[in-house]
């Protein structure tokens, strides 16, 4: 998706009887859709062609299985020595686990990173997915795709590219490691300033049961903070740990004491980063979403736009193929084959 919104063509191979359908998935958007039997020598020869005019190649299987379907990077490299071959996974194509089955959560929480999620008596909290899954998996490998594009117009040479999620995972966790090297967080959960212990870094309960955001981190924000709650500052030391529990009571009790929306109207002109927590719904309704078109309605649901943006060159959107293979005429005819070509393939079972 990243790759797409930024204006690549992208091609996907999907199986023969694929279940679902694509637009159901956001992240489907910005690419087309072709249905070849890898088991097919004609379905196999086609995904050749795919694969010698392509300048990525995107995998994400448990590794060994492209080589054994006949794609692995030695034979594509062969025929396309410029090609920039992704593979993606969750433990990485080496080590004790590269064939062990996992999700986000399972890789997350081998970096270390699970364990300071959440509060301090309850289990770690699961962040969805997007810690591991897109951020360390999805959005380095678009950053490793880019960075060996554009190290091939220096050596006019592909590679291969080893995404692992439990690699981009952990280096997400850099900056907290950094701090912990530099004696300013500790190993516990909950007890540190951005991990929820800080009265001035946390959500808040209001009086309507919903929710307000206070990321009051610096001084002249946790001044703001106050003045909008009309607490007195001389009770407050933002840097005494020892306090934080009561003084995160007080704060709490205050903001229990109107609602959600009557604190954002309080908050509107005080600089204080202090947001409202919106739900799904919510979000793209809010007034600096809708003006910077954060949200786009793709004609049946609503979905993140774009980013990031250019001044030049635009990024682009198009929806999801509406089924598997929806593309696999056009794609082919731009392959040179002609109607009954396209045909002939179909009959075969190649193409599906």
């Amino acid at each position: 998706m990243l790759l797409g919104d930024l204006g690549a063509d992208i091609v996907r191979i999907d199986r023969p009887g694929s279940s679902g359908v694509p637009s159901q998935v956001g992240v489907s958007r910005n690419r087309r859709s072709i249905t070849l039997d890898l088991g097919h020598e004609q379905g196999k020869a086609l995904a050749g062609e795919l694969v010698a005019g392509a300048d990525v190649l995107v995998e994400g299987f448990r590794p060994g299985v492209m080589e054994r379907l006949g794609f692995g990077p030695e034979p594509c490299l062969e025929r396309n020595p410029g090609l920039i071959y992704a593979r993606m996974t969750g433990w990485g194509q080496t080590g004790p686990l590269a064939q062990s089955g996992g999700h986000d959560l399972n890789y997350l929480a081998l970096t270390g990173a699970l364990w300071a999620m959440g509060r301090a008596d309850e289990p770690p909290t699961p962040p969805l997915n997007l810690v591991a899954d897109f951020g360390g998996g999805g959005t380095f490998l678009a950053l490793g795709v880019l960075a060996a594009l554009f190290e091939r117009t220096r050596s006019g040479q592909g590679q291969t590219i080893d995404v692992a999620m439990t690699d981009g995972a952990a280096a997400l966790s850099a900056y907290v490691r950094g701090l912990m090297r530099a004696g300013e967080w500790t190993p516990e959960r909950a007890s540190n300033r951005l991990d929820g212990a800080a009265p001035y870094y946390d959500t808040y309960r209001t009086a309507d049961h919903k929710f307000l955001a206070v990321g009051s981190s610096e001084p002249k924000f946790f001044a703001e903070l106050l003045a909008g709650l009309e607490l007195d500052p001389a009770a407050f030391d933002q840097a005494d740990r020892a306090t934080w529990p009561a003084q995160k009571a007080v704060i709490a009790a205050r903001i229990a004491t109107r609602t959600r929306d009557e604190w954002v109207e309080r908050f509107e002109n005080l600089d204080a980063c202090v947001t409202p927590v919106l739900d799904w719904d919510e979000a793209p309704a809010h007034p600096h979403n809708v003006e910077r078109g954060t949200f786009v309605h793709d004609g049946t649901a609503v979905e993140p736009a774009p980013a990031p943006r250019f001044g030049r060159t635009p990024a682009t959107r198009r929806l999801p193929p509406p089924e598997h293979g929806a593309h696999g005429d056009e794609i082919l005819a731009e392959l040179g084959y002609d109607p009954s070509q396209i045909s002939e393939l179909r009959d075969s079972g190649a193409l599906g």
